[in-house]
């Protein structure tokens, strides 16, 4: 239900009723229900161009309006402002068709894109950290919800695995003696083991470099222990993943070496079109506006980033065919990517119809406001926050007696796990946010748990009914109003948050129909025995249509609901 659209529709209607030969602003929604449910100010920018007084316009607007389907009220405010009210029939019964169908009347687009999506990203070199939760969750997020709306999605998770450092793992990984399964659990000190042998033996450290030549080379032997490597590599990034609820797979993989043979002709396909030139050996792309350039290719012949990024961008938008490339990255490497974009573009390598994005996040940071780090200044492991976080989950809730050790065990990990994600999520991306278990793991406030209770809360309601919900949804007072229509503006809020790729958005719109639905209940009882049949069944369902719109708000992020809390 895009009612932003519907209601503009009317507007242009009455545009052109009037005969006001100009394209009508979009309407926004009121700040307070005495304004009305939206506000129109499209009469003051019109005052210029039609030589009359923004009130004079307003009237006319008004008089041109069709106040018998969506809206039933429009009224004059301030110099020009029209203040418009929705019929409260069509609210309740668009509210049940939403209600009847299974995507709650969203509906997918009608000129869908073809979407890579590049997220995650970690090092096969180290066990995945804090640093790669944000850009896993968001980019899974800005995918799944995507997909919802009718966009073909394409996963992408950019790993490096190709480079100097696998000639010095993979020769560690040979000298150790054994399949890695052990040694390779924790990654973080595998690295070390290999650092120290490379940079205190030199017999050590000259087999590491031949390896790197025989791996480019395609050295069968080399090639299987470097294999090897990726692959448990990988599976400590599965293991994340599961945990996350997050749907990258193996198959989703498209790491450095993917793009290898290529490098050689994006350099040569850059200078046949005359964009490269030599400085101090090295190739580079010197951009109009810009003091540094792009490198790529060093004076020893080496590639760099940018080489790999430029042949990543020319493969998804030629063999993909993708007309939206959205990179889920750090907000620090925000100007490597405007550079790597512009060569694209100008290039060819990219055509003009395709939008790049650059889905810059911000940092994850202490209660200090420092990067966040372990006790003794190290990098905090993905996964030990992970599991910190079913833990601290688990002793929010352990005093719940309706529940087994089993029962608490899952609800632990849906709720722990949900509060790390939601916590992300629920800020604007490009803000570092500080990171904190009291706040995120709160019954109160805009947390996964509080949207976790609300639903729950929902589903008790129903479990003491116990009985067929019938009838039809009736807007009886002010509050339905304002609670049935939040529910209609659902698809609104997810369109927009796909296309400005910010999932907060969403979080935020869940917050506040959950606060609505909670003054909803407290102030319009449902199952006193005071309330009429009719008014009990119309509540009864809109409070099924509230607990449907959370918990596919929250599956769009990746969280799940609990019936009980």
């Amino acid at each position: 239900m895009k009612l932003k659209l519907q209601i503009n529709q009317v507007i242009k209607d009455a545009f052109f009723k009037a005969g006001i030969d100009e394209e009508p602003m979009s309407v926004t929604n009121a700040t307070k229900s005495a304004f009305g449910d939206y506000q129109f100010n499209g009469a003051m920018a019109l005052s210029k161009k039609l030589s009359k007084n923004p009130r004079e316009i307003a009237s006319q607007i008004i008089e041109s309006l069709d106040l018998s389907g969506i809206l039933c009220k429009a009224e004059i405010a301030g110099p020009g402002f029209i203040n418009l009210w929705m019929n409260p029939l069509w609210i309740a019964e668009q509210c049940q068709i939403a209600l009847g169908d299974e995507r709650l009347d969203i509906g997918k687009t009608k000129t869908p894109n073809r979407v890579v999506v590049d997220y995650s990203g970690p090092n096969m070199a180290k066990q995945m950290h804090v640093g790669h939760l944000r850009s896993t969750i968001i980019g899974d997020t800005l995918a799944s919800l995507l997909t919802f709306l009718g966009d073909e999605v394409i996963r992408q998770n950019h790993i490096g695995d190709w480079g100097t450092q696998f000639g010095m793992l993979i020769a560690y990984l040979e000298e150790i003696g054994e399949d890695g399964s052990v040694s390779l659990k924790d990654l973080e000190q595998f690295y070390k083991d290999a650092k120290g042998r490379f940079d205190v033996d030199p017999s050590f450290a000259d087999k590491a470099r031949e390896y790197v030549v025989k791996i480019q080379s395609g050295d069968s032997h080399c090639l299987e222990l470097w294999q090897k490597f990726i692959d448990i590599s990988l599976g400590h990034c599965e293991e994340i993943y599961e945990k996350l609820s997050v749907n990258l797979t193996r198959e989703d993989v498209r790491a450095e070496s993917f793009y290898n043979d290529e490098l050689p002709k994006v350099v040569a396909d850059l200078a046949s079109n005359g964009t490269l030139k030599e400085s101090n050996g090295a190739q580079c792309v010197f951009l109009e506006g810009d003091e540094i350039p792009v490198i790529v290719q060093k004076g020893d012949g080496g590639y760099l980033y940018a080489t790999t990024d430029l042949a990543a961008l020319r493969y998804r938008a030629k063999t993909l065919e993708a007309k939206r490339i959205s990179y889920v990255v750090d907000a620090r490497q925000a100007g490597h990517f405007k550079q790597v974009f512009r060569v694209a573009k100008e290039s060819g390598f990219v055509g003009e119809d395709v939008h790049l994005e650059h889905v810059g996040f911000g940092t994850m940071m202490d209660k200090n406001g420092k990067p966040f780090k372990t006790r003794d200044g190290g990098t905090v492991k993905l996964i030990d926050l992970l599991d910190e976080a079913v833990v601290k989950a688990k002793e929010t809730i352990k005093n719940k007696e309706d529940y087994s050790d089993s029962e608490i065990n899952a609800l632990a990990k849906i709720i722990g796990i949900g509060a790390v994600k939601y916590a992300d999520l629920s800020i604007n991306r490009e803000s570092n946010y500080i990171f904190n278990w009291d706040k995120m793991l709160s019954f109160e406030g805009n947390t996964s748990l509080y949207m976790q209770y609300a639903y729950a809360r929902i589903q008790s309601i129903f479990r003491k009914y116990d009985d067929e919900i019938k009838g039809e949804i009736i807007i009886g007072d002010d509050l339905e109003h304002r609670l049935a229509l939040m529910l209609l503006r659902f698809e609104d809020v997810l369109t927009r948050a796909a296309r400005d790729a910010s999932p907060h958005q969403i979080t935020s719109y869940l917050y506040e129909l959950a606060t609505l639905f909670m003054r909803f209940y407290e102030q319009n009882p449902i199952l006193k025995s005071d309330v009429d049949e009719e008014t009990k069944m119309s509540r009864l369902l809109l409070a099924n249509l509230t607990a449907k719109t959370i918990k596919q708000g929250l599956a769009l992020l990746g969280i799940e609901v609990v019936d009980k809390l």
